[in-house]
Order: structure tokens, then sequence, then C-alpha cells
């Protein structure tokens, strides 16, 4: 019986490394449930480069936009838990759960935290040519005409929403919110001067930022961005502790050989430190990070429970 028992303890610990050694067989999909040129779309094709020459194997980035990231997100969920089919997602893996009564997968089999990447500040723009050259500026618009006041986000419920809503909160004052279906159409908006302002992520923004087709009223970060130190941030303008940022993850299938999920985690955190991609990712306003497993799970949990709260106060809900 024990030498049974020893040859399938074998047999599995052979099989584990074989599922190791030879992932991936083929080609990998990074599904991005955001359009193109969104932020998580540009940090996944950054890092599809990386691993597409480590791998040896065409690493694909699929945009899945719609329903917050969720049809996405399905489109993992339900894939084959072998690692072929990864989410690369930001921040709006935490926001949804707060903003969705129904999931498309159950809070018992949820993906798998396989890996944190990074992340940028988002910061809030407005047109040049507008009527608001300072934070003050909004606000005080806002008090004057409370509910009245445009700002953008790409969509109900997205982290951009979030991040417009707790400016909002901090701030005590009512704003009508516009959604649209991605950030290229919110960044528009602004800049023809009919929606006042909306909380960009500064990697989808920084090139019209310095182009001075947008302008940049306020980093939302604890800290300035080394990307755009010049740009002041809201916390420096009358709201201390105000911080928040766009942070960007990969998920793999509930039930991917977990050998698989360390292989891909490891592998992102020697990209991470790959000087090609660090510099990459600078260009961008992306600051790459390197955190355990253990750690990324904990952040996701305490994420949600910061955006439940947000959502409470806002009353922002999707069917």
């Amino acid at each position: 019986m024990n030498k049974l028992i020893t040859f399938i303890i074998c047999m599995v610990m052979s099989l584990t490394q074989v599922n190791a050694q030879t992932f991936p067989s083929g080609p990998v999909k990074l599904v991005v449930p955001l359009t193109p040129g969104s932020g998580a779309d540009t940090a996944a094709r950054i890092i599809a480069k990386y691993l597409t020459k480590v791998w040896q194997q065409p690493v694909v980035v699929e945009n899945k936009p719609g329903a917050g990231g969720l049809i996405g997100t399905a489109a993992v969920v339900n894939a084959e838990a072998n690692g072929q089919t990864l989410l690369f997602q930001s921040v709006t893996f935490a926001t949804n759960p707060a903003t969705y009564k129904k999931l498309p997968y159950e809070y018992s089999k949820p993906p798998v935290n396989v890996s944190y990447l990074g992340d940028t500040p988002y910061v809030l723009v407005t047109s040049p040519d507008g009527p608001y050259k300072s934070i003050k500026d909004i606000v005080s618009a806002a008090r004057a005409k409370p509910g009245e006041i445009p700002f953008a986000s790409v969509g109900v419920g997205s982290s951009t929403h979030f991040a417009a809503e707790y400016f909002i909160q901090a701030a005590g004052i009512k704003m009508n919110h516009i959604p649209l279906k991605g950030g290229p159409e919110a960044i528009q908006e602004v800049m023809s001067g009919r929606i006042a302002f909306c909380m960009a992520s500064l990697s989808t923004a920084l090139g019209q930022i310095k182009g001075g087709r947008l302008l940049a009223l306020g980093i939302a970060s604890k800290s300035r961005s080394s990307a755009a130190p010049e740009i002041p941030t809201i916390a420096e303008q009358g709201f201390p502790n105000f911080d928040m940022s766009l942070w960007f993850g990969l998920w793999a299938p509930n039930g991917t050989p977990a050998v698989v999920v360390n292989k891909i985690n490891g592998d992102i955190a020697k990209a991470l430190q790959d000087p090609e991609v660090r510099e990459a990712y600078s260009k961008v306003g992306i600051d790459p990070k390197v955190i355990s497993a253990e750690e990324f799970n904990k952040y996701v949990k305490e994420e949600i429970s910061r955006y439940q709260k947000i959502a409470a106060t806002a009353q922002i809900e999707q069917q």
C-alpha cells in the first residue's frame, strides 16, 4: 500500500513538472476587457511583447470591452483552465463586485489572482481652452450649480467613474455624470469643452497633456508622478490624504494548476525588472511593482471593500 501511495505521489509530481516545463504549449491570449488605447490595453501590449520573447510563443492581446469589463472577464472565466487564456484587467476587477449584483462567476469560483503589474495615477484633466484653470475652479462651479456641471467616465461603475466620485465626495459637491464608451471618447469630449473634466489614467492622457491638448489640474496619487512631476497632486490643493491610482493585474481561470500560475507569476516578476519593460512603462506613466501572490490577494480584497464604500455613498449600481 505504501509503495502504491509513493508511486501515485511520484506520478503526480512528474505530471506537475511536465505542466510547468511545457507551458505555454501554444499561443497565449491576453484578454483585455477594455477598449484599445485604454491604460490596461497599453500595459498589456508592453508585457505581451516581452512574454512573446521569453515563452517563444505568440502572446496576443484581444480586446473584449463592454459591461464594465464583464464581457471580457466572462470569456476568461469560461476558458480552459490551462493558463493559455489570461485576463489582463485594471482596478475595474475590484470595482465590479461593488457595482454589479451579478458577476459572470460564482463567488466560490472566482478567477485566480496571478500577479500585480503596476499602477499609474489618475489625473484630473480639462480643456485648456475651457473656464477651469484649477481644482478650485471646478469645485466653485459645481457648488454654484449643484448637479449641473458634467464630468465624463468610461461607463457607470468604471474605475474612472469611481475615481471621479471619490473626488466629488471629498469635495462635498454634486455633478452630472456622463458615461461614455471608452477612455479615448471621454478625453475627446473633455478636449472639445463639452465636458468639464474626467479622471483619466496618466498612461492614457500623458500624450495629450504634453501636447497641450489637455490641461492637467491634479494628480490623484498622494505623491507627484515621476512621469509628469510638474503636475501638482490633488492632495496639495486642499484635499489632504487624497490618494487613488489605476492599477493593473493578471488573472487566470479558476482551476488553473498552481505550477502554471506560479510560473506565470515568476515570469511577470522577471518582466517587471527588465530594463526595456520598465522604460516602456515609465514612458506612459506606469510604475511597475513586484509583489507576492499573497500580497496581491490581500490587496484585491482591500480594494473591493474600498470601492464598495464609495459605491454605497454615490449609489452606483448596475443590474
